[in-house]
Parts: C-alpha cells; sequence; structure tokens
C-alpha cells in the first residue's frame, strides 16, 4: 500500500484530505509541525508528501527543501496564497506540483495519483554503469526504460518529472520544444499562458545539471520560442 505524508496545521483540511487518499486506497500519516514532518520522513519515507506552505514552526518551501536533500519523492504543495512567485519557489526548490486553497479533494487526488505514476517509473539506485540504450551524447547518457541519467560519468538524482522534461528534449533534439509542448506532453494538462512551471523546472534541472546560466552546455533557451537540445 502506498503512503502518502499530508503536512498541514488545519486538522480538517488534513482529516478531509486524510478520507479522500483512504478512500482511493492510500495509507496516509499527517503531521502538523516542519519538525514532526523531518522526523517523520526520517524514521520512513513516504510515497509522496502533500505540503502545506503555512506551518506553525516553518514554511512548506523550507520543508521541501530539506527533504530535497535526501530524497526524491513527489511533493505537491498546497497554498493559500495565488501569486506566481509562491508556486515558482515551492517548484525551484523540487517540488512537483502544487494546489492552491481552497481546492476540490478529487483534483488533490488525482494528482497524486499522477505524480505516483511517474514516480513508480523511476528508482534510484547506486552508481551504475552508463544505459546500454537510449541517448548518449558530448558527455550526456540517458535511458527512458532504466530511467537513468548520467553526466560526465556521474548519475543525476533527477525527480520524475525533470526525468520525463530532459527525456523529452532528448527525444525532440535539434527541434525547439515550446513551453506549451513541453507542459502538456509532461504534466498532460492544457497549459496556461501566465503558467511558470516548466520555466521552473528547467531551472532547477539546469541546476543539477552545473549548467552556466548565461551560455548552457546542453538545454539552450530560445526567447520566446522554448527550449532545445542541441
Amino acid at each position: 500500500m502506498q503512503e502518502i505524508l499530508v503536512v498541514d496545521d488545519e486538522a480538517d483540511i488534513a482529516a478531509l484530505v486524510e478520507v479522500y487518499l483512504t478512500n482511493e486506497g492510500f495509507r496516509v500519516r499527517k503531521c502538523g509541525t516542519v519538525g514532526e514532518a523531518l522526523e517523520c520522513v526520517r524514521q520512513t519515507p513516504p510515497d509522496l508528501a502533500v505540503l502545506d506552505v503555512m506551518l506553525p514552526d516553518g514554511d512548506g518551501f523550507t520543508l521541501c527543501q530539506e527533504i530535497r536533500k535526501e530524497h526524491l519523492f513527489p511533493i505537491i504543495m498546497l497554498t493559500a496564497k495565488v501569486e506566481d512567485m509562491d508556486k515558482i519557489m515551492g517548484l525551484t526548490l523540487g517540488a512537483d506540483d502544487y494546489i492552491t486553497k481552497p481546492f476540490n479533494p478529487l483534483e488533490l487526488v488525482a494528482r497524486v495519483k499522477t505524480q505516483l505514476r511517474r514516480s513508480t517509473r523511476y528508482n534510484p539506485g547506486s552508481r551504475a554503469e552508463p544505459p546500454a540504450e537510449g541517448f548518449d551524447f558530448r558527455g550526456l547518457q540517458i535511458s527512458e526504460s532504466s530511467h537513468k541519467c548520467i553526466l560526465f560519468g556521474e548519475e543525476l538524482q533527477l525527480t520524475p518529472l525533470e526525468f520525463s522534461i530532459l527525456w523529452y528534449l532528448c527525444k525532440n533534439r535539434s527541434k525547439v520544444v515550446s513551453s506549451e509542448e513541453l507542459f502538456e506532453a509532461v504534466w498532460g494538462e492544457k497549459y496556461m499562458d501566465s503558467n511558470n512551471t516548466v520555466m521552473s523546472h528547467i531551472a532547477r534541472l539546469r541546476e543539477k545539471m552545473h549548467e552556466p546560466s548565461r551560455r548552457p552546455r546542453f538545454i539552450k533557451t530560445v526567447w520566446g520560442v522554448g527550449y532545445t537540445i542541441e
């Protein structure tokens, strides 16, 4: 049974989320503070975490950042704020998705299932030999079947979403992929004009690939059009 960690100090919301997730066959653990959540993750990492942004002893962004130091399971942020910068901050720190309050519990359940489907294809392990199939160019080796990405001999610890973005760009190598196409292919949802999700994840991916911001070697921005890997 897959386990979901719900971190929210509003007991009514946490209980509501628990009911809907439990009805879908998930086991749920609830925490109300950053400290409790970190201890919970330390003891037994969940399959996915739902983090509220506003917590009594800190915030969900800091919690997300701490979790990402050791774990790659999917993270969904819950926020009552609708400003894009809040969403961008969470995604840049390693969150995979966000949903704003008030929210439809069925939508949250659907997003949980979507993230878990992606994550079940990803099994981070120790250093491995370069993948035998996939793409191999200029020091970047990536395999869809093993869900491993090796850059200059070092295996990158990518979240399922980060891997999917990089794989899609490699699959369309030398083609400029628009943010809309990339979002709809990877997230499977309709792209909105004000959506900064793609930009945030590209920034996070470049950071993990140690890409120089002004002259990246792999993921290049074609201003006003999209992204490409040459």
